[in-house]
């Protein structure tokens, strides 16, 4: 079987390197930008920081910034409009997940147009032709989208998130700028941080992983275990290390897919809004454990990088319980709220179990689940 590994073209790291984007779109010859941005960036600043320097270099631009925090089939419709009205030829993203999702959309109708219900793009649909240039710069340091191939699109109706995977989609450049991430509230980058975690256990215990992804996974999980912590107390080495860890994690996860910690968790952002970061956060401890007897001997080295001492004279018992143990206590110092109480309500549950068995991310799961293990799964966190 082959193997196959999808990375976006170009990628900056470190503080200060926003100041690319401008040589990357004189290079690229881009004649009109599009950026796609959260409207509470533009309020608070922070995407004002790259519409600086593109007003420094003289490059045009319009903004769009009709985002919600899922994004909707009618924030990339309407994405789409407004990219021909700007007569744009190219995109620069600025925010989180909803932003660099939003743009994602918009991008692959514009070389797509038969796509232009936006429903059609669920699963992974093998779209013609490569979307229109993206330059991505993530403020949050949790969803890697600036890396993967993958983006969340929410149907407002249907109550229901679904999963695209287009290699199409993936940005050409990513623009990794811890600075640019300096302004996230702790609540923000601790919920962000462990979907970031979630992506790197995902990852590593999906049924596509294999060695090059278990590589990127382990690190990931290593420099997020160490890194999150400080980031939510605002320390500069920890805004870095995490901006660096998801990214990491996003190299991974998003040639090898994820599982039920995120089919679970869409379905909680589809019907009550529940950041996505956060439903993951509380899921993942108790997915873990459910987990658990499909997993080898990885949950060793999943304890080994969240620090654990010890875990070589520890049975296969004790290092898998180290390891949920770990990652439930680094949710609890970050502030996470430990279950469903206040955010799930027993009647919807049916639904939710069968939205989750309907996602994408649900096929990677090391255990296949049934739709009764996965009602048990939420009701044991109420």
């Amino acid at each position: 079987m082959a193997n196959r590994m999808i990375l976006n073209e170009t990628s900056y790291f470190g503080a200060g390197s926003i100041s690319a984007i401008v040589d990357e779109a004189k290079a690229r010859a881009f004649k009109k930008i599009l950026v796609v941005t959260d409207p509470s960036l533009v309020k608070f600043g922070v995407s004002g920081k790259v519409t600086a320097l593109l007003d420094a270099a003289n490059i045009p631009y319009d903004m769009y910034t009709d985002i919600k925090a899922n994004p909707t089939i009618a924030n990339i419709q309407n994405g789409v409009t407004k990219f021909k009205e700007a007569g744009a030829d190219a995109i620069v993203a600025i925010g989180g997940g909803s932003s660099m999702d939003t743009a994602k959309g918009i991008a692959i109708i514009i070389a797509n147009p038969e796509y232009a219900d936006v429903v059609s793009l669920e699963g992974a649909v093998a779209t013609p032709n490569k979307c229109v240039p993206i330059i991505a710069v993530p403020t949050t340091a949790g969803t890697a989208a600036e890396v993967t191939i993958n983006y969340v699109v929410t149907d407002v109706e249907k109550k229901r998130k679904f999963v695209c995977v287009d290699p199409h989609d993936i940005p050409v450049v990513a623009v990794i700028d811890s600075e640019m991430m300096s302004s996230m509230p702790k609540g923000l980058t601790a919920s962000t941080g462990m979907d970031a975690l979630t992506h790197a256990i995902e990852g590593y215990i999906t049924k596509g992983a294999w060695e090059m992804t278990d590589m990127m996974h382990l690190k990931a999980i290593e420099i997020i275990a160490r890194s999150l912590r400080g980031a939510v107390e605002g320390t500069p080495e920890g805004r870095e290390g995490m901006a660096l860890g998801q990214y990491i994690a996003g190299m991974g996860f998003s040639n090898v897919g994820l599982g039920i910690v995120h089919s679970m968790a869409h379905a909680l952002g589809a019907v009550y809004d529940t950041p996505h970061g956060v439903a993951n956060a509380i899921l993942l401890p108790t997915v873990m454990r459910y987990n658990a007897p499909a997993t080898g001997e990885k949950y060793r080295e999943i304890a080994r990088a969240m620090g654990v001492a010890g875990v070589d004279a520890m049975s296969q018992e004790e290092y898998r319980e180290a390891a949920i143990n770990a990652v439930a206590q680094l949710s609890k110092d970050v502030g996470i709220p430990q279950d469903l109480k206040g955010i799930v309500k027993e009647e919807d549950i049916d639904f939710l179990a069968q939205s989750a068995m309907d996602d994408a991310c649900r096929p990677g799961n090391p255990k296949d689940p049934t739709k009764e293990d996965i009602i048990a799964l939420y009701k044991s966190l109420l």
